[in-house]
């Protein structure tokens, strides 16, 4: 399979993980201690995707331009989720009086849908530069992608909108992975770009998103786990290359 068409598959399964994280919210099979655990392993994983392979390789590719670029997709990230709306954060939202105006929360859903587009970017840029890098990527989002969708059915319940609706808005995150997906395979001369900029947003993501989150457990546990999701990606790496 072309690497669009491979980068396609993995987008719709990761919508999948969306729905699932959205519907959690509605009959919660799982404790919030154990989300705060799945954001943890994620939030490692993702940091250390982010800083030992997406920047490098964006570095490596575009000497001059990547940096700013990185630096581009870092605040783009920050503005649509956290300056533009009133108030977001990762996890079950227990603040629902700053939902109490639909517009808030639709505000705060359109954040979340710039930043799945570049999770989509992310995607197809890793998988047409190289298929380890594309498969290192898609594991970066995928173990976010639960806490997302259950981010977003959250924030909906809480501005009181029904089920259809809320898992109608979770579901939309991953039409905007997928149009990410499509842009970067129409752009796809500039793939180093797309890299670059995807880079930033991956560390935002795991760094001022997701970190913040598990930082409001305490104990020796949750942080073993940020380093067990740092480790995972290391260890995969070693044995990627060594089999090549």
């Amino acid at each position: 399979m072309s690497p669009l068409t491979i980068s396609l598959v993995l987008g719709g399964a990761a919508a999948i993980a969306n729905i699932f994280g959205g519907i959690i919210v509605y009959a919660r099979p799982w404790s919030r201690t154990f989300l705060a655990y799945f954001i943890a392993l994620g939030s490692g994983f993702m940091l250390a995707t982010a800083v030992v392979e997406m920047i490098p390789e964006s570095i490596r590719l575009a000497p001059r331009s990547a940096p700013p670029l990185i630096l581009a997709g870092y605040f783009i990230v920050h503005f649509f989720e956290h300056s533009w709306p009133a108030h977001f954060h990762f996890g079950e939202e227990t603040h629902a009086d700053e939902f109490i105006r639909r517009h808030v929360a639709y505000t705060a859903w359109g954040g979340l849908m710039i930043h799945t587009f570049f999770d989509g970017v992310a995607i197809a840029s890793g998988f047409m530069i190289s298929t380890w890098l594309g498969t290192v990527i898609f594991g970066a989002t995928i173990l976010h992608n639960v806490p997302e969708g259950f981010t977003m059915g959250s924030i909906m319940l809480a501005a009181k909108e029904d089920r259809l609706r809320g898992l109608s808005a979770v579901a939309a995150l991953g039409v905007s992975r997928i149009a990410g997906i499509l842009a970067m395979g129409v752009a796809h001369r500039q793939v180093s770009y797309g890299l670059a900029i995807s880079g930033g947003v991956t560390l935002y993501v795991a760094a001022s998103d997701l970190i913040p989150e598990v930082n409001k457990m305490s104990g020796l546990r949750i942080a073993l786990t940020v380093g067990l999701g740092v480790l995972l990606m290391i260890l995969l790496r070693l044995l990627f290359f060594a089999e090549m």
